[in-house]
């Protein structure tokens, strides 16, 4: 009895990186031991990836509005919305390039000579084009973006509501206390559901380690170890060469601190599922204000897609060397034009990155063949190139709250982050 309690009181007392970490680990395990038959844990796992997206668009929404009407100036929110995006887009086109550079020196794909048939192998949901993205901004139905979860949409419509509440004054005040009261409700909700990570996401590997096994990964390790060599390349030396150079600040203290929103950016593979998480991080971890993360975070969830940029890269170049294509420096030109600005139309939700490579692929004319290919690793490369995106949010999250002097640095410098399953965790949101 007193070791039942004694071993309860070490699981409670565990940081949730740590939780989600040996969930993860036991769940690759029981999935490599199990085989095929794992998928039988699936459905927990579905159950929270459930409850995350039921938390995104009024997280989304809520903050959002509490993040533009803290900052009553209509200037200071448009400045920072110009860092924030210009940083993101910066970062999406070194993220590609790196890519690039990566399929170039593993050559994934040279000596499997495939040849494309007559026809496509696959038909992949077509991508949107640019024009489509901007004519889609403005939602013809606030309510029916909400229900439909189109995030560019809602975040329009947010920041259209909180700008509008900032200007009609005294007027607002009921509407903005109702806005608070339900973004911390809405973090509220968030702990609770973040308690269930670790079972959900043990389930989840133990089904795609079972699904998936080592044999069929060994054909294309080598893509998968080109993708995570990128990943890992842009989390130490472009972050954390920003956080360092530009914010003057220990990259150390920034790579510790978002630990946890990496843990569960890689296990979920959703950039606004983690986005929760990530503004936890911002707030107990990295010192980034309330009014910066609840606006930077959600905007980066849906337009920052450095890994899933960095992967397009690699996986054109495997398409290319698979079906003996070569191709010129006007097309490599082209995919990182492309998966830069197609990165802004692309939701943070599982399987957006097969979308973005349709249209990468399309556009420099490669087999769509390829796409079916890459499908069948897509989530074990999913989850790394997630980590990333969720990475680069908080990243820019710490530049733009520097740049504005709302960081607060004790905390960011703290010697050890704050778990995001504490106790007093739903306090986070009022700092």
């Amino acid at each position: 009895m007193t070791t039942a309690t004694s071993s309860g009181g070490v699981w409670s007392n565990l940081a949730l990186w740590k939780k989600i970490f040996i969930g993860m680990v036991a769940g690759i395990l029981v999935g490599a031991v199990v085989g095929p038959d794992a998928e039988v844990l699936k459905p927990i796992g579905t159950l929270f990836i459930n409850a995350i997206k039921m938390l995104i668009v009024p997280l989304v929404f809520c903050s959002l509005i509490v993040g533009v009407t803290s900052m009553e100036d209509s200037r200071k929110m448009g400045r920072i919305g110009l860092k924030s995006i210009f940083i993101y887009l910066a970062t999406t086109a070194v993220a590609i390039t790196i890519g690039l550079g990566l399929g170039t020196l593993f050559a994934p794909g040279a000596g499997l000579n495939m040849s494309a048939s007559a026809e496509t192998a696959a038909a992949a949901k077509e991508a949107p084009s640019l024009v489509t993205t901007i004519l889609g901004l403005i939602p013809k139905n606030p309510i029916e973006a909400l229900a439909s979860g189109h995030i560019l949409q809602i975040i329009v419509f947010a920041l259209g509501l909180g700008i509008s509440l900032n200007m009609i004054g005294e007027k607002a005040e009921p509407a903005i206390k109702v806005f608070n009261s339900l973004a911390e409700a809405m973090y509220k909700l968030t702990e609770l559901v973040m308690k269930f990570a670790p079972y959900g996401i043990f389930a989840l590997m133990a089904w795609v380690a079972g699904k998936y096994g080592l044999d069929l990964l060994m054909p294309l390790m080598t893509v998968i170890a080109a993708v995570y060599v990128g990943c890992i390349l842009h989390v130490v030396l472009v972050y954390s060469g920003a956080i360092a150079l530009i914010a003057r600040l220990a990259p150390v203290q920034y790579l510790k601190g978002i630990v946890n929103a990496q843990m569960m950016a890689f296990s979920s593979t959703s950039s606004s599922g983690t986005l929760p998480v990530s503004i936890r991080c911002a707030r107990e971890n990295l010192g980034v204000s309330k009014g910066i993360s609840s606006f930077v975070l959600p905007l980066g969830a849906t337009i920052n897609m450095d890994g899933t940029a960095l992967y397009q890269g690699v996986a054109a170049l495997f398409v290319a060397q698979a079906f003996g294509i070569d191709l010129t420096t006007a097309d490599y030109l082209t995919i990182i034009a492309t998966a830069t600005l197609a990165s802004v139309g692309t939701a943070g939700v599982p399987g957006a990155g097969l979308i973005m490579l349709s249209l990468v692929l399309t556009t420099v004319g490669l087999p769509m063949e390829g796409l079916a290919i890459i499908a069948g690793i897509d989530r074990i490369l999913d989850m790394a190139r997630t980590s990333v995106n969720v990475s680069g949010d908080l990243m820019v999250s710490v530049l733009v709250a520097k740049s504005e002097n709302e960081l607060d640095e004790s905390v960011y410098n703290a010697a050890e982050p704050v778990s995001v399953d504490s106790q007093d965790a739903s306090q986070a949101a009022k700092a």
